[in-house]
């Protein structure tokens, strides 16, 4: 009696691992992180480290981003380079709010893969958004891009480090210092309002507390140093910001006489006690309002 009790426990033990084992299967194939390129050229990194398909990239035109000019010929040579299968640096873009640090990236992606639409065997350059609170998993991303035909721009916009946050340390490792490194077909564009990414006061906290409060100011720095391009923006001038405004109403056709549009221009920036390149967007959304006009970018 005791020996068919002891199998019948083995038996539903068995059943019930074995039940297990199917239901850990189910999930494998479900949270399956493959991914397929081909569809589109933009995705978004997801927290479980899936990939997202962005069908339409909220983006502008290259033409129409005025006052950055050097920045914008510096990157967009940078990619080029970088999608013919030459070598590339990965770039900070760096400085004063609005002035178009996202939408360059995003412009210039647009803009390379429209150079060499028709080039043969080009395959479109894909462009993969990764948010700032997701850096930790850049690990994960560059394992799945590694050894893929295409190249890939990763792009985090308003990258910055506070407090006792680590994860600063992943994404030195994939810039350079890891042992795999970044995938060759892989480059990554940041954008930040800070020129060395991490806080003054969470370089000063660890200083404070350190043995050698060199080493630590040392391995803050370093961040920086692993970009190759460092692209400064700053405050653009009143003849720039009217420069931007001229554009963008004359390529969507917003009809004003151009001395009444400078002027409102003006007055808008007056109010929002700024000149930038978001700014001259956010008058020409309210002057095509005005007008009864929709942008479409």
């Amino acid at each position: 009696m005791i020996q068919k009790s002891d199998n019948g426990d083995l038996r539903t033990a068995f059943q019930a691992l074995e039940r297990i084992a199917l239901a850990l299967e189910k999930l494998a194939r479900t949270e399956d992180k493959t991914c397929d390129f081909a569809a589109t050229d933009a995705f978004v990194f997801a927290r479980n480290a899936s990939l997202i398909q962005v069908p339409q990239v909220n983006r502008v035109d290259i033409s129409l981003l005025r006052g950055i000019d050097l920045a914008r010929e510096i990157l967009l040579t940078n990619t080029f380079r970088f999608a013919q299968g030459f070598a590339a640096n990965n770039a900070l873009l760096w400085g004063a709010r609005g002035m178009g640090k996202s939408a360059l990236i995003k412009a210039v992606h647009a803009a390379v893969n429209r150079q060499y639409a028709k080039a043969p065997g080009f395959l479109p350059l894909k462009l993969i958004e990764i948010h700032r609170e997701d850096i930790d998993k850049l690990p994960q991303l560059m394992a799945q891009l590694r050894g893929q035909p295409w190249r890939f721009v990763v792009f985090c916009d308003d990258l910055s480090f506070d407090g006792a946050d680590t994860s600063y340390k992943s994404l030195k490792a994939v810039l350079e210092g890891g042992i795999e490194g970044r995938p060759p077909n892989v480059l990554f564009y940041a954008t930040s309002n800070r020129r060395h990414i991490l806080a003054r006061e969470m370089i000063e906290n660890e200083r404070g507390t350190a043995i050698n409060p060199d080493d630590v100011v040392q391995e803050k720095v370093s961040l920086s140093d692993r970009f190759g391009l460092w692209l400064g923006f700053h405050p653009c001038s009143q003849e720039d910001y009217l420069s931007m405004i001229l554009g963008y109403a004359a390529h969507f056709g917003l009809a004003l006489p151009r001395e009444e549009l400078e002027r409102e221009a003006l007055q808008w920036s007056t109010g929002r006690g700024a000149r930038s390149g978001r700014t001259a967007w956010q008058f020409i959304q309210d002057l095509a309002g005005r007008l009864g006009k929709a942008v479409e970018t």
